[in-house]
C-alpha cells in the first residue's frame, strides 16, 4: 500500500516540476522568436525571475523522493541515464548562470552572449526530459542486475525522440501563455499569437504520440484491464481542446492553467500506465524495476510520507503565494522606463 502511495506521489512531484518549471523554460527556448529589443528581453527576464530557481526546488525533490523511497530505482536510472542527465544538469547550470550573469554586464555582445546561452540552456532540459521519460515509458534496455545495456544513441530512438519533440512544444506553448498573461502591448500580442501558431502543431504531434504509445509502449494494459481509467486519458485531451478556445478568447490565465493542466495530465497517465513498474525493462519484463523490488523498507516509507503531509503543502502554499503576489502584469515602470 505505502509503495503504491510513494507511486503516485513520485509521479505527481515529476508532474509539478514539469508543470512549473516547463514554463520558464519553455519562454526561454522561445525568447528570440518574442523579443525585438532590449526592453522585451527585459520584461521577459523578469517575467520568470521571482520564479525559476523556486520551481527548480521540486525537480531536487523529485529526484530526492526517487532516491529515498525508491533507491535501486534511483541507482539504475542515474547510472543508466547518466548521459542524458548530465547534460541536463549541464543545460540548467548553464541557464542559472545565464540568468544571473546577463544583469551583471553592459556591452551588447556579452549581453547576446548571455542570451543565447538562455536559449540553449532552456531547450536542452525540456527536449532531454521528453526524451528521457518517453524511454521510461517505452522500457530501456536493463538486465537481470539492473546493468543498462546502451549510451546516448539508444535512447534518441523514435519513440523518444517523439517525447523530446512533445516536451518542447508544451513547454514552449505553456511559456508564451505565461508571458501573455504578464504582459500588455505588442510584447502580448507576439506571444499570444505564437501559442496560437504552436498549438495546431502541438495537437498534431500529441495524436501521434499517442498513437505510437500504442504501438511502443504497454502504458495501455492498465487503461485496458480497468476501463474506469480511461477517464484519465480525457483530462488532458479536454485541456488541449480548453486550450485552443481560451487563447482565440484572449483569455491568457485561463489559457495557462488549461496549458498546466495539460502538463500534468499527460505526466500522469504515463506514471499511471507505468504502475507498478518504475523502469520496464526492453530486455526480458521479469528485469524491471518495480515498486515491490525497489521500494525502502516501510518504516522508511512511513516516516518519509508523514514528512511529506506536512511540507509539500507547505511548500505548495509558498509556492502559490509568491505567484499570487508577483506574478502580476509588467510593465514599463517596472523597468526603470
Amino acid at each position: 500500500m505505502l509503495e503504491s502511495i510513494w507511486f503516485l506521489l513520485w509521479g505527481l512531484l515529476w508532474a509539478i516540476y514539469f508543470m512549473l518549471d516547463g514554463y520558464d523554460l519553455g519562454l526561454g527556448s522561445v525568447m528570440p522568436f518574442l523579443a525585438k529589443d532590449e526592453k522585451d528581453r527585459k520584461k521577459i527576464y523578469k517575467s520568470i525571475g521571482p520564479f525559476w530557481d523556486g520551481n527548480e526546488v521540486w525537480l531536487i525533490t523529485a529526484g530526492g523522493v526517487t532516491f529515498a523511497a525508491f533507491p535501486k530505482a534511483y541507482a539504475v536510472m542515474f547510472s543508466g541515464l547518466y548521459t542524458a542527465l548530465m547534460l541536463l544538469l549541464i543545460a540548467l547550470i548553464i541557464r542559472g548562470v545565464a540568468y544571473e550573469f546577463r544583469g551583471l554586464v553592459d556591452s551588447d555582445w556579452a549581453r547576446k552572449l548571455w542570451d543565447k546561452a538562455m536559449v540553449l540552456g532552456s531547450f536542452l532540459p525540456g527536449l532531454l526530459l521528453g526524451v528521457a521519460f518517453a524511454n521510461i515509458f517505452m522500457g530501456i534496455p536493463i538486465d537481470e542486475n539492473g546493468v543498462f545495456q546502451g549510451n546516448l544513441f539508444t535512447l534518441l530512438n523514435p519513440y523518444g525522440l517523439g517525447g523530446g519533440i512533445l516536451f518542447v512544444l508544451l513547454f514552449a506553448q505553456h511559456g508564451c501563455l505565461w508571458l501573455a498573461a504578464r504582459t500588455d502591448g505588442e510584447l502580448n500580442e507576439r506571444a499570444g499569437n505564437l501559442a496560437a501558431t504552436i498549438w495546431p502543431v502541438l495537437a498534431a504531434v500529441y495524436i501521434a504520440f499517442l498513437a505510437l504509445t500504442g504501438v511502443y509502449t504497454k502504458l495501455l494494459s492498465n487503461f485496458i484491464a480497468y476501463p474506469a481509467l480511461l477517464l484519465i486519458l480525457l483530462v488532458p485531451i479536454l485541456a488541449i481542446v480548453k486550450v485552443r478556445t481560451l487563447i482565440a478568447a484572449r483569455k491568457w490565465w485561463k489559457a495557462w492553467i488549461s496549458s498546466a493542466v495539460l502538463i500534468v495530465s499527460t505526466t500522469m497517465f504515463g506514471v499511471i500506465g507505468l504502475f507498478p513498474a518504475l523502469l520496464p525493462s526492453s530486455i526480458n519484463p521479469a528485469y524491471s524495476i518495480t515498486i515491490h523490488n525497489a521500494a525502502s523498507s516501510q518504516l522508511t516509507l512511513k516516516i518519509m510520507l508523514t514528512v511529506a503531509l506536512i511540507m509539500v503543502p507547505i511548500v505548495i502554499g509558498y509556492q502559490f503565494w509568491m505567484h499570487k503576489v508577483f506574478a502580476t502584469k509588467i510593465t514599463d515602470e517596472d523597468l526603470g522606463y
